[in-house]
């Protein structure tokens, strides 16, 4: 089977077919044993966009693919016997050097995400781990980012200068160039009685002392005035990023879940998933992502892929 993307206005469509110029990034697949798991890394590898290597019980994984009628030529299969023994096996690849991007089947996310974070066998780095919600709203001209929405609970200071870095190295890294970071709260002013406009104030010192780089940072924004442009005019707030804003980056999970689903159900919009900060991008998809969405989060993890592959390759 062959999966064409035609280029279109969408921004999705736009990454996916940027990502399809690149070379297919080798990606180890966890657990792929339903119908949505398993084809959505096979959909994605006939777009050209990874090369998957399938983890987890072959016989289950060739069962799905008769009884749907997904086609396995030429593809890799893994032999792991249930799927904590797939997401450890999946992770132990990666760190052999055997797959460039690591893809979440129909196991548990947390499942995943238990080995990837093990300190003695994971993929850790010396950044913290953090999610970012990839989203293209209707009637909105910019893709957005929203972090982090889907791991870290209730962030420190420290833990939102990693997400933040790890949502600009992620902006720049699949070419949209110098992000907008709005730092979002209730408020756009900052009060002791909201302790995220604070941290929001804190962290835009951190970028112009240099521990933040690659974006313009500006917080507390409300979300209206992060946004919209006319709503951070009738406020009063002047700069780049007010109105403006491309990465929104949320006081907590619950603010950032809340807003992601806000944004998917009530303004239909696609969010593609994906985990930064550990050695290798990780591509979360759910059950009720579109295929559409599914290509969109192989497309952002392998256009990352690709720059970091050519990042390497330039001499010190």
């Amino acid at each position: 089977m062959t999966v064409t993307v035609e280029p279109a206005d969408s921004k999705y469509d736009r990454l996916i077919a940027a990502a399809c110029d690149g070379s297919p990034a080798v990606t180890i697949v966890a657990h792929p044993c339903d119908e949505t798991s398993l084809k959505g890394a096979i959909d994605a590898a006939a777009a050209g966009l990874i090369e998957p290597v399938l983890v987890g019980p072959v016989a289950r994984i060739r069962a799905v693919a008769a009884e749907h009628g997904i086609d396995l030529t030429g593809r890799r299969i893994v032999d792991a016997p249930h799927s904590h023994a797939a997401a450890a096996c999946a992770v132990a690849l990666i760190r052999e050097g055997k797959g460039e991007l690591l893809m979440k089947g129909s196991l548990h996310t947390d499942e995943l995400m238990k080995e990837v974070a093990a300190s003695a066998t994971g993929l850790r780095t010396d950044r913290r781990i953090s999610h970012v919600f990839v989203m293209d709203v209707p009637g909105h001209p910019e893709t957005l980012f929203v972090t982090d929405a889907a791991i870290n609970i209730f962030p420190t200071l420290d833990d939102k200068r990693d997400i933040i870095q790890n949502a600009i190295d992620l902006w720049a890294g699949i070419g949209l160039g110098t992000p907008n970071v709005a730092i979002l709260s209730a408020v756009e002013t900052v009060t002791t009685k909201i302790p995220s406009t604070i941290e929001a104030a804190a962290l835009c010192k951190m970028a112009d002392r240099g521990q933040i780089t690659g974006g313009l940072l500006e917080g507390p924004l409300a979300f209206d005035n992060a946004i919209d442009p006319e709503a951070a005019r009738i406020k009063g707030i002047a700069g780049p990023v007010a109105g403006h804003g491309q990465i929104l980056v949320v006081p907590d999970l619950e603010a950032g879940n809340m807003l992601a689903k806000n944004l998917t159900f009530l303004a239909h919009a696609d969010a593609a998933g994906i985990v930064l900060g550990a050695r290798v991008p990780i591509i979360l998809t759910s059950r009720a992502d579109s295929v559409r969405t599914r290509l969109a989060s192989c497309a952002v993890a392998a256009l990352y892929a690709n720059a970091s592959r050519a990042k390497a390759a330039v001499p010190v």
